[in-house]
């Protein structure tokens, strides 16, 4: 199993030009990084008349100060995807922060998943991500269309982003 402090020491520099240092993101930092400032997120909307559908999105987050902010294009550079956004804190304790952000199906489908399969998380976040993922792949489905699908998601959705236990005493499974 890799240890954190080898996660974060995969930042490398790669080549020289013009005397500045290029630097490369690895699959490893991106692991380990989404384990301390990562989030798996589904948005569950649901129809307000009866002729609409829910949707469900999928997002993946890493949220990190705001003079982190080139790490996170740097993020964004190495997955090809997302994009970087400031994120105005307004809560007295919170600094300002950059949130990198992807929530595109394909993106999601494409790249993340298979980061995270490759790479797999060392914290609990590792089983909001494999929720995430299963609900991600229920909407490519469509599954998301039935009452049922609906009702699974809701249920799989409920079970993400607990960090302890749940406050109806069910335990995280690992």
């Amino acid at each position: 199993m890799r240890s954190q402090q080898r996660r974060s020491t995969s930042l490398r520099l790669k080549g020289r030009s013009g005397g500045r240092t290029k630097p490369v993101i690895s699959p490893e930092y991106i692991a380990g990084l989404t384990d301390g400032e990562g989030c798996f997120y589904v948005n569950l909307r649901l129809a307000k008349t009866e002729r609409a559908r829910p949707t469900v999105e999928t997002h993946f987050y890493i949220k990190v100060r705001k003079e982190d902010r080139p790490m996170l294009e740097a993020v964004k550079s190495a997955l090809g995807c997302g994009a970087v956004y400031f994120q105005k804190e307004k809560r007295l304790n919170h600094t300002e922060c950059y949130r990198y952000e992807v929530n595109n199906r394909q993106d999601i489908r494409e790249k993340v998943i298979p980061l995270f399969t490759d790479y797999p998380l060392l914290s609990l976040k590792r089983n909001d991500f494999r929720l995430f993922a299963q609900i991600s792949r229920m909407v490519d489905r469509k599954e998301h269309r039935t009452e049922a699908g609906v009702e699974k998601i809701r249920q799989l959705k409920s079970q993400m982003n607990y960090r302890t236990s749940r406050k109806d005493g069910a335990k995280l499974t690992k």
